[in-house]
């Protein structure tokens, strides 16, 4: 989730940013500036009702020490009380607002990143390798793999749904022996650190990622007391 302070100093920025995403900025933003506003003031009537029950308390605290009455400056007391309440409900309210409007922010793009409908506007960084060159047509990752009975797509449709593979004997050991090799390799040689995290995690990592609330409906909850839990969408983590 962005940063208030950076989207309130920034505002044109983020805007031209969501436009570059082909999103419009006034429904992703929604009312962000006025709420924004709303809730500023509120903070400050509520801090400025606080100073103000502060000097009748002190008001009461000299005139009890006079042995005069005090039960106007206690009477104002309370209802200011009351006031600074209710001023703090409507800023709490605000920032829960305004927190959802951030939480609907995607992420600024950096500035390297080109601008495009589609994949045909992706701009080519660089290459590594010379593509090979056969004498006859090749075959598709997917059919060399059933025939050679390392992938099995159509038990895994009736597990999970289309998309999916069921590695068998050497093609489950294959993609243990690649996770192993991009672990080792980015460890050993490039200064990475290896972390094992929980597999599940609270609401606030998961906005703090930028999983919610975008991809809610893609990742599996766990209800947990008052809290729920999610189960974190990779677990093995670099730093």
């Amino acid at each position: 989730m962005l940063d208030l302070n950076f989207v309130r100093d920034n505002l044109p920025l983020v805007e031209e940013k969501l436009r570059q995403r082909g999103m419009d900025p006034a429904a992703v933003l929604k009312d962000f500036g006025e709420v924004d506003v709303q809730r500023r003031q509120a903070i400050t009537d509520a801090e400025t009702t606080k100073a103000r029950r502060n000097q009748a308390s002190e008001e009461i605290a000299k005139l009890k020490k006079a042995g005069q009455d005090a039960s106007a400056q206690m009477a104002e007391t309370k209802q200011l009380r009351e006031q600074i309440q209710e001023k703090e409900k409507v800023a709490n309210e605000l920032e829960v607002r305004l927190r959802e409007i951030l939480a609907g922010i995607p992420n600024i793009s950096h500035e390297s990143v080109p601008v495009g409908k589609g994949a045909e506007d992706n701009v080519e960084v660089r290459r590594w390798g010379t593509p090979p060159k056969f004498d006859f047509t090749p075959k598709p990752h997917w059919e060399l793999g059933e025939q050679l009975g390392v992938l099995d797509l159509e038990r895994a449709a009736k597990l999970s749904g289309a998309r999916f593979a069921v590695y068998w004997d050497l093609g489950a050991r294959m993609e243990r022996a690649l996770a192993n090799f991009m672990l080792d390799l980015h460890t050993r040689e490039h200064g990475f650190t290896e972390v094992l995290p929980p597999y599940m995690v609270n609401s606030d990592s998961m906005y703090g990622t930028g999983q919610l609330p975008k991809f809610a409906a893609d990742s599996f909850r766990v209800p947990h007391g008052e809290k729920d839990l999610w189960l974190v969408p990779r677990r093995l983590k670099f730093r």
